[in-house]
């Protein structure tokens, strides 16, 4: 940490603060009182709250903390002592950018070693003693249904959370909608979450893994054994009878299929939501896990076959994606249909290209592993552009990041070439403003804003605007100009009514034109509503004010107030728009099969 962001955790002020008694201090104490800066008086401070904290639950010096537990005595301490080792870490990190030999520092570390000798015991009692409530079968069976059960109740979240973010009072709520054993299990999975999470950023997190991976690996083997998984050596199968053997065959592939399901996948959960904070300490933990009890199945010469053909089937089913997504891309490619969309809302190819990926996304874990060794072969490289923030330095993006955004970039160099079947410029650009929104909006609303991540969509939503505003000075170019430029100042009556007629004249047909279009996203119609008036409106408004009473007399000359004006343009891009004036009083032409809201 750079010198000043660290000594703004501790210092605030460059005032000193001297020793004081109750009592006024005389001059000569006054002199004598040493001074301490700010910054060293919060050290001190907080190695005293530190030590007497960690001292009181030290194992080796107390016979009352030998016997009982932190997290099972008192909850809100446990808080609190947590709180208190993380105090201590921010002390020891200023210690040692300060003065690396600080006798403080020594005594600071000290601390942390009990502390975290303390941390370890806590874990492995709350692992050992909640096997029951935290075994597979139960984490996998919950997990199943608590998006369910989230719904109707957030307390049953929050329980399961961070420590920090978990209190008595969330858990009483949680009470209120989950099963007592529920209960345990919650506050269990709270506890050892919050401790892995203060060893790790305290730098035990070796330690941590490794008494979790002691209990979890007796949990599963004691699991398996339930499931009637045997060992057995190569001569002992040999042995068997084939009669015998064959029932047994039967009976490891169905125990298999229902570890894979409940088994692995509740110590998936577990291990996922205890370690959080580290992806890597989650991920090789699962696998120290659970690969041995997983070899263990398919051990046997046997089983070797199943093996054989499960790993075929793996490579068979990535193959078949692989070929699925090319495919896929070729649909787009072929797209042929030259018919323009009513109103210049989005395409049903944008429609079913995005609903596609975005159902797609929702695999993206097993995705990853499919696109990792298949690179996108294509005759020109993808825009550099089109990543923003990845240099050749930098971490370039995934082989599935780089896939998928392949296929948008298919997809809108596609309606690029639609664009061609629309007479009206402005028309297009409205078209590519619906399409890309509605791209935008299905990335957002799902694992794409991952995939594709935030610098594209934000470059994507740049390109939105600019259709928006390209839309604007080509399709409201002759309403402006029918106005005098600011700098005329005195003009005849005649002119005045010659503008206040071409104004009126460019309006209407502006209007009429686009009285049929279509802007299915309310977002982005209120937005371009907006826009158009902030154009328009003041323009107009400045020019009806100084000329209204010249022109009072001439009822035809004058068709439109500003808030008139307003009305009709915020009457725009709905699916029902009514004609602008008497003049042309014709409602908009009937919409075709695609409405705003199928859009959405």
């Amino acid at each position: 940490m750079p010198r000043k962001g660290m000594r703004s955790v501790f210092f605030h002020s460059q005032s000193t603060l001297t020793k004081s008694s109750p009592s006024t201090p005389t001059r000569k104490s006054r002199l004598s009182s040493p001074v301490y800066t700010f910054s060293e008086r919060m050290i001190s401070d907080s190695l005293i709250v530190a030590e007497e904290m960690i001292n009181k639950w030290n194992p080796d010096t107390s016979i009352y903390s030998n016997v009982t537990y932190l997290f099972q005595e008192n909850r809100r301490e446990a808080k609190d002592f947590i709180a208190c080792i993380r105090d201590l870490q921010r002390a020891m990190n200023y210690l040692l950018f300060e003065d690396s030999k600080s006798d403080k520092l020594v005594r600071a570390q000290i601390l942390m070693q009990i502390a975290m000798k303390r941390m370890e015991k806590e874990f492995y009692h709350i692992l050992s003693t909640n096997r029951d409530h935290l075994d597979p079968e139960s984490i996998s069976g919950r997990s199943s249904h608590a998006s369910e059960r989230s719904k109707g109740s957030e307390g049953s979240r929050s329980i399961v959370s961070d420590y920090d973010d978990g209190s008595e009072d969330e858990i009483q709520v949680a009470g209120n909608s989950i099963s007592e054993v529920e209960q345990v299990s919650a506050v269990a999975m709270a506890d050892i979450k919050s401790i892995a999470d203060c060893m790790i950023s305290s730098g035990y997190g070796k330690e941590c893994v490794k008494v979790y991976k002691i209990i979890r690996k007796s949990i599963i083997d004691e699991g398996l054994y339930r499931l009637g998984i045997e060992q057995f050596s190569s001569y002992q199968i040999r042995k068997m009878d084939w009669a015998v053997l064959e029932l047994k065959i039967k009976k490891w592939l169905n125990a298999a299929n229902i570890a894979v399901k409940t088994l692995f996948y509740g110590e998936r959960v577990l291990c996922d939501h205890v370690f959080s904070s580290s992806d890597s300490i989650r991920q090789s933990c699962f696998a120290d896990i659970s690969k041995e009890e997983i070899e263990s199945i398919f051990s046997s010469e046997s089983a070797s076959v199943v093996k054989s053909r499960a790993l075929a089937s793996l490579t068979q089913l990535s193959d078949t994606i692989r070929s699925m997504v090319i495919e896929f891309e070729s649909v787009i490619n072929k797209d042929s249909s030259k018919s323009r969309i009513h109103g210049g809302s989005v395409h049903p190819l944008t429609r079913y290209v995005m609903n596609y990926l975005s159902i797609l996304s929702d695999y993206n874990v097993i995705l990853w592993d499919i696109f990792a060794d298949w690179p996108l072969q294509i005759q020109s490289p993808l825009p550099e552009s089109y990543f923003d923030g990845h240099g050749a330095d930098d971490n370039p993006p995934s082989p599935l990041s780089v896939r998928f955004a392949w296929l948008v970039l298919v997809l809108l160099c596609k309606l690029d070439m639609k664009v061609e079947f629309y007479k009206d410029v402005s028309l297009s650009y409205l078209f590519l403003a619906n399409n890309l929104n509605f791209v935008l909006t299905k990335v957002r609303g799902s694992n794409l804003r991952y995939i594709l991540g935030e610098d594209w969509m934000a470059k994507h939503e740049m390109k939105v605007k600019q259709y928006v505003s390209n839309y604007e000075k080509v399709g409201w170019s002759k309403v402006l100009s029918a106005l005098p430029e600011k700098q005329i100042v005195d003009i005849s009556l005649e002119e005045v009514k010659s503008h206040f007629k071409k104004f009126n004249s460019a309006f209407e047909t502006t209007y009429r034109t686009q009285s049929s279009w279509v802007v299915p996203d309310s977002k982005l119609r209120d937005v371009i509503e907006v826009s158009v008036c902030k154009n328009i409106v003041p323009a107009y408004t400045q020019f009806y004010e100084k000329y209204r009473v010249l022109l009072k007399h001439s009822r035809n000359v004058i068709k439109f107030t500003p808030d008139e004006l307003t009305n009709q343009i915020s009457g725009l891009f709905y699916e029902n728009s009514v004609s602008v004036s008497s003049s042309s009083s014709s409602t908009s032409s009937t919409h075709g099969d695609l409405s705003p809201m199928s859009a959405r």
